[in-house]
């Protein structure tokens, strides 16, 4: 930028489309894809301008719908619902579970490094949505808030997106921006694209620093959201806690030599004891059995899944002589969040059931569905089902897995009132989905091709049955797609309009002469900034062309100011505007002001450890 640039018109005409794009999302007038496209429509339209000088030639106007970082982001998000559908992410919640113990500053670093590995693979946002039940398990076992847990766990996985150059959107889009800037880049000048695994020591090093801040400053920094708040934990949804009163805390115990009840059946044990927890679950020669049937025996060593009030079942095992061995564990699988939970079946008038008793249908035999309580008017029935007589109108609070849930919604006989969550787990396609995951990273590793890797990923999971054709359009973000394919031509026109090299010039006017390291600063809180007021994929499209000429300029590595950027779009910890955060703040009972106490400091940390590593490695 040796001469001077003067403001012409079609400069202007960019502008205020940048300050319509911002407008747009913050105001929030319109869903941001709707933004986007209608940025895309207008930029279009301006082509039809007598007198104005095309801001994008027509041609390049759809060109984000074929770009490499738009294929790239749609063969990453069938890639991660293809590890979620075999099951292979549940395994490994479950492993984590079982290895984090009960102390907060175990469980922190062991979890929110979990998340933090699985994001730098696939989308951040997916991998939070992953570990919310098992936070949630984790929360109710160890008595330990959520809103302790969860920040943490959304932080560190926002932090694993920079672990990898397929961890985020802003880095996967990166590399195509940088080719589009070369075709403008003075000879001898252009950049190279970065590799896989380019950004992995700035990623770890944004990732160790998001756990070690959280372990020696999170008892000051995270709320400790108390009872009666809006926190959700997993005993039972807030629904079922306020409307029936099941807390639903789910144990494992063993009955032992000295229990009366060793060889009576199940039937037996509840109608002769009444302080007997509900038994969703037994574990005998060998088979599990959810739920167990009425007639099983209850024998020596049984194992049975118990839920209810933890100190009830605590007195309860003393009592009687059974062994409490807390969570469960032989269970672990069957009875989690993501298999099972409790559903409201009614009895329509319709029904064949209607005046039956419950002991003749036989619901743990023929529908999988556990009892819990009965609600027929005025009435609530909490015990001795067997001999009840149903009428139309009855809900029946049950146990059951969401797979058996969504078979009985099919019967005409009941309605099934309750959401079930049932998604086919295929853990027989464990073998195909790893094969081909660490299929597309190796090929993109040996030939820098992103978007063909992912793809032929992507595409072999289909092809071997991990996903069907169906299921892998449903696991795209539309929405995500259509915002960064529109946004494209923006970033364009912003760079060939001449746009970004007269911000550019604007800027080193108003800073003065400073050093690079406080101009990429600068940019790094720039970044930062529109990150947190738009998306990060708007972010990324509008300030990468800035930051490079702004590098150009001041004789910097384009390059690496480009990569300030890109990093920089996921310092997004101060208000919860990013997906991650929006999605904890609920189940958290978090509060903006929780977010801007935590998130603070981090913004801080991040901007320094991100800034020094880029340097240091760059």
């Amino acid at each position: 930028m040796a001469d001077s640039l003067t403001l012409t018109t079609e400069i202007a005409v960019v502008l205020a489309l940048l300050a319509f794009t911002m407008y747009l999302f913050v105001s929030e007038i319109v869903r941001v894809d709707v933004a986007a496209v209608s940025i895309m429509v207008l930029l279009g339209l301006t082509t039809m301008v007598p007198g104005l000088k095309p801001l994008i030639s027509p041609d390049m106007l759809f060109s984000g719908f074929s770009s490499n970082a738009v294929i790239s982001i749609i063969a990453v998000m069938i890639i991660g619902a293809g590890l979620d559908k075999t099951g292979l992410m549940s395994r490994l919640a479950t492993f984590i579970l079982n290895q984090g113990g009960k102390t907060e500053s175990r469980i922190i670093p062991l979890v929110s490094g979990t998340v933090a590995f699985i994001s730098s693979f696939m989308q951040n946002i997916g991998a939070a949505a992953l570990f919310l039940p098992v936070v949630s398990r984790i929360s109710s076992r160890s008595n330990i808030p959520m809103s302790r847990l969860l920040m943490p766990m959304g932080f560190c996985a926002i932090l694993g997106g920079t672990a990898t150059m397929i961890g985020s959107s802003p880095l996967i889009l990166l590399n195509d921006l940088v080719l589009s800037a070369n075709k403008t880049m003075p000879a001898g000048q252009e950049m190279e694209p970065f590799s896989l695994f380019s950004v992995t020591p700035v990623g770890i090093a944004l990732i160790i620093s998001g756990i070690v801040y959280f372990i020696l400053a999170g008892k000051f920094v995270l709320p400790a959201v108390n009872e009666g708040s809006t926190q959700r934990t997993s005993r039972a949804s807030d629904y079922f806690e306020r409307v029936y009163g099941i807390t639903g805390e789910l144990f494992e115990a063993r009955v032992t030599v000295d229990s009366p009840m060793a060889g009576m059946s199940i039937y037996q044990v509840e109608s002769t004891y009444e302080d007997v927890p509900l038994i969703l679950a037994l574990y005998s020669g060998d088979v599990v059995k959810v739920p167990p049937d009425p007639e099983e025996i209850i024998w020596v060593n049984t194992v049975v899944g118990l839920m209810g009030d933890p100190e009830q079942i605590e007195e309860f095992c003393e009592k009687y002589g059974w062994e409490l061995r807390g969570e469960p564990d032989r269970f672990a699988d069957v009875l989690n969040p993501q298999h099972s939970g409790i559903g409201e079946v009614v009895v329509p008038p319709a029904s064949s059931l209607i005046g039956k008793p419950i002991g003749d249908v036989k619901p743990r035999r023929n529908f999988g569905t556990n009892i819990l309580q009965i609600y027929r008017a005025e009435q609530v029935i909490q015990r001795n089902f067997r001999n009840v007589i149903l009428k139309a109108g009855d809900t029946l609070v049950v146990h059951a897995s969401w797979r058996d849930l969504a078979n009985l919604a099919k019967n005409r006989d009941v309605v099934v009132a309750t959401d079930h969550k049932y998604e086919e787990v295929r853990s027989d396609k464990v073998r195909f989905a790893a094969i081909f995951f660490v299929l597309a990273l190796t090929l993109f590793f040996l030939t820098d091709k992103l978007s063909i890797s992912l793809f032929a990923g992507a595409l072999g999971m289909i092809l071997s049955g991990v996903l069907t054709i169906d299921e892998a359009y449903e696991a795209v973000s539309w929405q995500t797609v259509f915002l960064l394919a529109s946004l494209i031509p923006l970033g364009v026109a912003v760079d060939q309009s001449g746009a970004a090299a007269w911000i550019a010039q604007e800027i080193l006017a108003i800073v003065g002469d400073v050093p690079i390291w406080v101009l990429q600063t600068v940019v790094a809180g720039l970044a930062t900034f529109f990150t947190l007021v738009m998306s990060n994929i708007g972010a990324t499209v509008l300030l990468v062309p800035l930051a490079i000429n702004l590098a150009l300029a001041v004789g910097a590595d384009p390059a690496v100011f480009a990569l300030t950027v890109a990093i920089s779009t996921s310092n997004s910890f101060l208000i919860p505007t990013h997906q991650v955060n929006a999605l904890l703040m609920g189940p958290g009972g978090y509060s903006v002001a929780d977010f801007m106490r935590a998130g603070g400091l981090m913004t801080i940390i991040f901007l320094v450890v991100s800034l020094s590593m880029i340097n240091l490695v760059f």
